[in-house]
């Protein structure tokens, strides 16, 4: 079966003003974000893509942009069931306003229960991408054989289920996965099992290196600051990445 090229989109406004954008319209890349997207052509180089597949959502077009200007005959598709999340009544507003919710807590500890108000599960975000995915494998491995390679261009928190899936992780383990904006993912699915390959790898090693917070905390002590605190959090939405 096809090996899947995930690709977060690139950093944008929502990202870096700390919002949580879901579907609200008008989010855009930011510079950063246009800088990532603008490289990832040459990232994406070796790889002989049968197709791209993209989320509707404005950002994740922009992120595809300059890799179909440079590979003018890659076909693209739209899927809405890659689309970010639904999150309702969440969407738009501040993260650090989201985190005094009771709800934060079950997003980070029991996400496989969390219901967004005038949303959606997170379990059905993760079943509707899923689902896609399976059906894009099956369709690219019979349009262009089963060896092909494809690339869909999503959203933080719909990577890491799709990863989360393939890895056979419970859902309420998913916020143990990290991908940056514009990173990529590889799984290699199979009759048998699927393999992942690559996991939020953005080609920068900075990523790896401590966060101003976790230097703070480790000077603080082991209670360390809300600020330390917050940064081991699993970001709703996928986060800015490093700066």
């Amino acid at each position: 079966m096809p090996t899947l090229i995930l690709v977060r989109h690139g950093r944008s406004t929502a990202n870096t003003g700390g919002v949580l954008a879901g579907w609200t319209p008008g989010v855009t890349l930011d510079e950063r974000g246009t800088e990532q997207a603008a490289a990832l052509p040459d990232r994406l180089a070796p790889l002989p893509l049968a197709a791209a597949v993209s989320s509707p959502l404005q950002r994740c077009r922009d992120t595809l942009a300059p890799l179909l200007a440079a590979r003018p005959r890659l076909p693209l598709y739209t899927e809405e069931r890659i689309g970010e999340c639904h999150y309702g009544d969440w969407s738009g507003r501040k993260l650090a306003e989201l985190a005094e919710d009771p709800l934060m807590a079950v997003v980070q500890q029991h996400p496989s229960a969390a219901v967004f108000p005038g949303g959606e599960s997170l379990r059905a975000m993760q079943a509707r991408a899923v689902d896609a995915v399976r059906e894009w494998n099956e369709r690219v491995e019979r349009e262009h054989g089963p060896d092909a390679c494809y690339l869909m261009c999503s959203h933080g928190d719909l990577v890491k289920a799709v990863v989360a899936d393939a890895l056979g992780l419970h859902l309420d383990l998913f916020q143990r996965l990290t991908v940056d904006p514009c990173s990529v993912t590889a799984i290699r699915y199979t009759r048998l099992r699927p393999y992942l390959l690559r996991l939020g790898d953005t080609g920068d090693l900075a990523a790896l290196a401590p966060a101003p917070a976790d230097r703070g905390e480790q000077a603080d002590g082991a209670g360390g600051t809300d600020t330390a605190r917050a940064a081991r959090d699993g970001v709703v939405g996928g986060g800015a990445g490093t700066p």
